[in-house]
């Protein structure tokens, strides 16, 4: 028998994480962060140090195209 330690939920999340090469982070209207970042399913942002950003800390994110 195979066991994971990966919980079962953990594909559909990661269905809904983003990538983006080129984005501009914002707090209010203050920008915190320009760069690559990843938006994780549960809303946090991670920065390319893998810190995460709470979703309460960000008010938006600009791609750069």
């Amino acid at each position: 028998m195979v066991v994971s330690n990966e919980p079962l939920w953990q594909d559909a999340v990661d269905n809904f994480v983003r990538e983006y090469d080129e984005a501009v982070v914002y707090a209010d209207r203050e920008t915190i962060l320009q760069g690559p970042v990843r938006l994780l399913g549960n809303g946090w942002v991670e920065l390319p140090t893998g810190r995460l950003l709470s979703p309460r800390a960000v008010h938006h994110i600009d791609r750069c195209e």
